[in-house]
């Protein structure tokens, strides 16, 4: 987080929970605990968590190289193996850093896998994703579950049903087999209740977005805030114990009066209020998020801080029906969502935050965001009668970063909601 920002309890709280876990990852051969790689998207972190196991998530893994300026060296590493141009940059990431000698955010070596699971299919680059870690790691057990896809934008009993027989007979039996350990119901049922008051929690957060001036963005400092439940602590004590403490800070913002905490300090005015669609570019975030802040606009609901669960849609882990809510958490992902659901939920954010204007971040290369954005962005120009705005980037390839392109199409974005605000004076 900002750095010269006084730090509040929360964002000491998240680091240590993160900083505990690259030590608990760094210390397995002591410890013998087991180390699941999996994808954020439709991840069964609660069951992991049930049978003492790790998490590791690639993907988290990528954007932190992102961060660290460490992702353009890995991903050329990456293309020297073989990978396109046009590959998913955080699978070139993620391959590169392991080719590299697979060492972690905290400068400690990622200790190598016991199991590989992908229970979201959803986007069919994690398929062949997995497919190179089954090549980086070969002979460990791999998990797949086929995740049915909402194409007429509900999740049927049947679809619930496939998914529970797969978790039944393929994901349990292999993670006992790894584990050592026998499936426990009672203890599973512990953390999901624990998945529930967290999630109740996280969408309690993000409406606080409804005030104004917004005491958060929801987008750039938005991606903090999931930081916990996407990293493998969903279900934990430690993460209530976070989320508690962050809705409570942000509550005596709203009581204050207060906008967004910046990495320069307290937004001074809130002049834009806008909805964004897509992930954030990570090699140059600082950057990218003081193009918005600069102007005065802040983000009040994005489709990104869905990636790990839609919470808002009604979704929560029920304690009371153990696999099939972890199945319909699958199913439930946004980017398992057909594109008439999608402009729902956005067109429904747009009305519900009083955005001023709609966003694309387009990603070169993430198809499972980018394919029909610019049907949703007309789409909702049309419904919604909202300017809208259009701009491209990648996720952790900087070459793929044009900073002044960036620039000049925003600030033409920005004109337009000024002329707006004008007309309706």
């Amino acid at each position: 987080m900002p750095e010269n920002v006084k730090k509040e309890r929360s964002m000491i709280l998240q680091k240590e929970m993160i900083g505990n876990l690259f030590k608990e990852l760094g210390n397995v051969k002591q410890t013998g605990k087991k180390v699941v790689y999996t994808f954020v998207p439709g991840n069964l972190s609660e069951l992991i968590r049930s049978f003492d196991m790790l998490p590791v998530y690639p993907e988290i893994n990528a954007l932190q190289s992102g961060m660290r300026k460490k992702s353009d060296a890995y991903i050329r590493e990456a293309e020297k193996w073989g990978h396109s141009e046009d590959v998913c940059t955080y699978v070139k990431c993620d391959i590169g850093m392991m080719l590299k000698g697979n060492i972690g955010p905290t400068g400690e070596k990622v200790p190598d896998p016991d199991l590989l699971l992908l229970s979201y299919t959803g986007c069919f680059t994690f398929l062949k994703w997995f497919e190179n870690l089954e090549k980086l790691y070969p002979g460990v057990p791999v998990a797949l579950i086929h995740t049915p896809y909402q194409e007429n934008g509900e999740i049927t009993a049947e679809m619930t049903e496939y998914m529970v027989k797969q978790l039944k007979n393929d994901v349990i039996p292999k993670m006992e087999q790894v584990s050592g350990q026998k499936f426990d119901p009672e203890k599973l049922k512990t953390i999901l209740q624990h998945s529930a008051d967290i999630e109740d929690l996280i969408v309690k957060i993000f409406d606080t977005t409804k005030n104004v001036p917004s005491p958060i963005d929801a987008y750039f400092a938005g991606v903090y805030y999931i930081g916990p439940i996407n990293i493998g602590f969903r279900g934990t004590p430690e993460a209530t114990e976070y989320y508690k403490e962050l809705y409570s800070e942000i509550l005596e913002r709203v009581r204050l009066g207060l906008g967004p905490v910046t990495p320069e300090g307290e937004m001074e005015e809130e002049r834009y209020r806008l909805v964004v669609e897509g992930p954030p570019n990570w090699t140059s975030f600082r950057e990218f998020w003081k193009l918005f802040y600069d102007m005065g606009a802040v983000i009040v609901a994005s489709s990104y801080t869905r990636v790990g669960g839609v919470y808002k849609n009604g979704f929560r882990h029920d304690p009371d029906r153990l696999l099939e809510s972890l199945s319909e958490y699958c199913m439930g992902c946004y980017t398992n969502m057909n594109l008439p659901q999608r402009v729902e939920m956005l067109a429904k954010e747009i009305k519900d935050y009083k955005a001023d204007g709609f966003l694309v971040n387009s990603i070169k290369s993430c198809n499972s965001f980018s394919a029909g954005q610019l049907l949703i962005m007309r789409t909702l120009e049309d419904r919604m009668g909202i300017p809208v705005g259009f701009i491209e980037s990648d996720l952790v390839d900087p070459r793929y970063f044009s900073y002044s392109n960036i620039k000049n199409r925003l600030e033409s974005f920005f004109q337009m909601l000024e002329q707006r605000k004008l007309i309706n004076v």
